[in-house]
């Protein structure tokens, strides 16, 4: 059971990191409409717009309240951050909230905050509010893939990729409700699950940018398949032992070893992309979000392997 300080600390936490990923994928949605869907692309902003609520909300709770591992980690925000969000901004017209990133630059980690009955209440409260928000946004993500599969709808991105975003809504819907319910974890097992579902996605990720590269930038194609072919077999690997139920030390160190090397490919990419130096697809802001998430699982591997 956790105390007050520790729900406040994980529950804000969690928010940090993806409350901007779910805005950031409305963003993805948003742009990758066409005109003939125009009310998709409105609903997609809303939601956008929803979820910058909320991270504010969320970065105001946080001074002072919040670990210093979800600070030092830049799994809430890296140095290409604001960049990306200034640049992705400048090619879509997409009024960006680049003020929340100033915002999280400034917030201090454990500080001296008592966190008391009527704090603990209004974190609890956020978080249903979340959870209803995300049960819409899942809904909707849901929806527009449907719509992909069955030829009712064109839009540039993947079926995969709105696949891939709703099962990171579905994650962070889950591990709120935990949050909520005050759910005793087996950490072996929530190492086991977390584990095979972010080497899924770093798999994935892998595949995207492989796809989004230009035809010409074929030593990062080739960066990008090898990444995707090993996190693919550390993925097998995570659900052998789900099913096994065996020690996962090894393979916690191998997932450990591979993101902590597809984080800088991740921070290289990004920053080419920025300097007008990578020819791709790739908007700048998806570079950044998807270094956010390598580094949100190098801390959490981090955390299981220690």
């Amino acid at each position: 059971m956790l105390s007050n300080r520790e729900f406040v600390r994980e529950s804000l936490g969690l928010h940090l990191f993806f409350a901007r990923i779910m805005k950031e994928h409305a963003f993805f949605m948003e742009i990758g409409f066409t005109p003939k869907d125009r009310n998709f692309t409105e609903a997609a902003d809303a939601f956008r717009i929803a979820f910058d609520r909320i991270l504010e909300e969320v970065i105001r709770l946080s001074d002072c309240s919040i670990g210093a591992e979800y600070l030092d980690s830049e799994e809430a925000i890296t140095p290409y951050t604001l960049r990306a969000e200034e640049a992705s901004i400048f090619y879509t017209g997409v009024r960006i909230n680049t003020e929340l990133t100033r915002m999280e630059s400034e917030l201090s980690a454990d500080g001296q905050c008592r966190e008391d009955n009527m704090k603990v209440q209004r974190v609890h409260d956020l978080n249903q509010r979340i959870i209803d928000l995300l049960s819409r946004f899942i809904d909707f993500k849901m929806r527009v893939l449907d719509d992909m599969l069955t030829c009712k709808m064109f839009t540039v991105n993947y079926p995969l990729l709105i696949d891939h975003i709703m099962r990171e809504a579905i994650l962070y819907r889950m591990l709120l409700q935990r949050l909520n319910e005050n759910e005793e974890v087996d950490i072996e097992r929530e190492a086991i699950e977390q584990e095979m579902f972010w080497n899924r996605i770093m798999a994935e990720h892998s595949l995207f940018i492989r796809g989004l590269l230009d035809p010409t930038e074929n030593d990062l194609i080739v960066a990008a398949n090898n990444f995707g072919n090993e996190f693919n077999a550390l993925y097998e690997r995570s659900r052998e032992a789900m099913d096994l139920t065996m020690s996962i030390s090894q393979l916690t160190q191998d997932s450990l070893d591979a993101t902590m090397r597809i984080s800088e490919f991740n921070a290289q990419g990004t920053q080419g992309i920025l300097d007008c130096k990578v020819r791709s697809i790739i908007i700048p802001l998806l570079g950044d979000h998807v270094l956010r998430e390598s580094n949100h699982f190098i801390r959490l591997l981090r955390k299981y392997s220690g």
